[in-house]
């Protein structure tokens, strides 16, 4: 790919070329990552360093709660781990109806009935015994360390905290753990987590079994009982991480690679699928005609994804189904080009969310996810370990259908690595967080850059839109003015927003320029988030 390194958008940021390289959005989590390569880990082990810090820095998007999904190349091939935890044995749609009454349509938004057992530590263990070299605990020393001595607070994690207090202020624990002086912290002002520090020195000694049935485990059962909350160390026992063959769909010569269901990975396979379909390139990049075609293929690749997608054994049609060339040729011939339409999507919710990608010299790379959900997550935070816990039950339904809640059922999943490649060989390892926006993400940076041949960087800073549900959209203020008042003429209901942090999502880049030995690799991360991309 011969990339434009003229970048259109206001932007600070360069590429960044590097032979072994991390990204992520926080600067402290990069140089974690860092520090192992440095040490002679490989990707892995920066990814799982990367990670450890992020739980602890970015605590408004993720904590030692968190689910986490990764697709990795290994050098020779490509793998998928799902560690999204299943719900508590004790949830039924009885359970919930005994509780909240008849007409509630979901589990709660916030507390222990929200929780489901996390699985991005045993992601980290998972990933550590099959593919890293360095001893486990090695890899949790940065995050311990930041934990403990503390961090200064930067602008965007700042401005989310200060968000989120409002409505989880009172829920239990969160108070004592991210409140210091009985307020969110200021921009600047040091953060010590040594609760979480704690437990990360019990997960590093005993390679995950502190967490997973032993003493934290023990802790978040009795903090749950003690708060109304079913969940139980032997939930947490119970738990295996599932290694999965990824999902793809070819567009414009290259191979896009998501995991499958239970998360929404398909909906981008399915938009790019749909966008296979037209000339997108002879539209211009930032023109009405090439911003509501994607609109419009990314609402139909949601109102099926919506739909369908329920972890596998419970899917009424299965993915191959959903991304078959021929139905989603029917599905582009829906699109009108002088009109919005409502395709009948649903209203997901917005979402907090880390991505984080490394890749090293010797041609591993690794794109990774790991998520509390909404922003942090249940608003419950176990005191003693400083265990922040996702509410990733608010998935479920308690309708009938596939997502329909049961014990030790996993639920609908928002959070989806991606990575890209080309005649079978690694090309980039991807992500952009943010709820429904991640989709969305994948397909707008991929369609710059395969269609455009925008480097991703410029595609990463290029201006997005945010599709909600019917014909209303977000779209950044960056967004060319004349293409807001067409598609404004065109029917969609945009909205222009001036905070691009929270509905925009963030993405981090890793591009294979060739031999990673000699050319390496070309970085991007996202100006949206606090971000660095680290590299040697």
């Amino acid at each position: 790919m011969n990339f434009d390194f003229h970048n259109p958008y206001p932007s600070v940021r360069l590429p960044v070329f590097a032979r072994n390289a991390v990204s992520t959005s926080h600067p402290l989590a990069a140089q974690a990552g860092l520090r192992m390569l440095w040490q002679g880990g490989n990707a892995v082990d920066a990814a799982i360093a990367c990670a450890a810090a992020m739980s602890i820095v970015e605590p408004v998007s993720n904590g030692l709660g968190s689910d986490a999904f990764c697709i990795l190349w290994d050098g020779k091939e490509l793998h998928g781990l799902n560690s999204s935890g299943p719900a508590p044995a004790s949830w039924t749609v009885d359970y919930f109806r005994r509780k909240y009454g008849a007409d509630a349509k979901t589990p709660p938004k916030r507390g222990f009935d929200s929780v489901t057992v996390p699985g991005a530590v045993a992601s980290w263990v998972a990933l550590s015994e099959r593919f890293g070299k360095l001893p486990f605990a090695d890899l949790l020393e940065p995050a311990i360390e930041i934990a403990e001595r503390g961090y200064l607070l930067p602008v965007v994690v700042q401005q989310k905290w200060a968000d989120a207090t409002p409505e989880l202020g009172s829920l239990p624990g969160f108070a004592q753990s991210f409140l210091p002086w009985g307020r969110a912290p200021k921009v600047g002002e040091l953060f010590q987590f040594k609760a979480a520090a704690r437990a990360l020195r019990a997960i590093g000694q005993t390679k995950g079994a502190a967490f997973y049935g032993g003493e934290i485990a023990q802790a978040v059962e009795q903090f749950a009982a003690a708060n109304g909350g079913s969940i139980t160390a032997r939930d947490f026992a119970s738990f295996k991480p599932e290694w999965v063959k990824p999902i793809g769909k070819e567009y414009r010569g290259y191979t896009l690679h998501e995991i499958p269901p239970n998360g929404q990975g398909i909906a981008a396979l399915m938009a790019l699928g749909i966008l296979k379909n037209f000339d997108v390139a002879s539209l211009p990049v930032d023109g009405a005609d090439s911003q509501h075609l994607q609109i419009e293929a990314m609402k139909l690749a949601f109102a099926d994804v919506y739909r369908y997608v329920s972890e596998p054994r419970t899917m009424e049609v299965m993915p191959q189904q959903m991304l078959d060339d021929g139905y989603l040729a029917s599905r582009a011939r829906l699109i009108d080009m002088k009109r919005a339409q409502d395709f009948g999507a649903g209203n997901p919710v917005k979402g907090g969310t880390i991505y984080l990608t490394a890749a090293d010299e010797n041609g591993m790379m690794v794109s990774f996810i790991q998520s509390n959900y909404m922003g942090f997550g249940s608003g419950c935070v176990e005191p003693t370990f400083g265990i922040s816990l996702q509410n990733r039950g608010h998935g479920f339904s308690l309708q009938d259908g596939p997502n329909q809640v049961a014990p030790g059922k996993r639920p609908f999943h928002t959070i989806i690595p991606a990575f890209l490649s080309k005649d079978g060989q690694p090309v980039m390892s991807f992500g952009v967080m943010g709820g429904n926006m991640q989709p969305q993400g994948h397909m707008q940076t991929l369609v710059r850059m395969l269609d455009y041949g925008q480097n991703p960087q410029a595609a990463c800073d290029a201006p997005r839109w945010r599709f909600n549900q019917g014909v209303g959209i977000n779209a950044e203020r960056q967004l060319d003015g004349e293409t807001v008042r067409t598609l404004m003429e065109r029917g969609h209901r945009v909205e222009v927003l001036n905070d691009s942090y929270q509905d925009f999502g963030a993405g981090q880049f890793i591009w294979r320029a060739g031999d990673p030995k000699v050319e390496g690799y070309l970085c991007a991360s996202d100006p949206r988030r606090d971000g660095l991309v680290a590299g040697f």
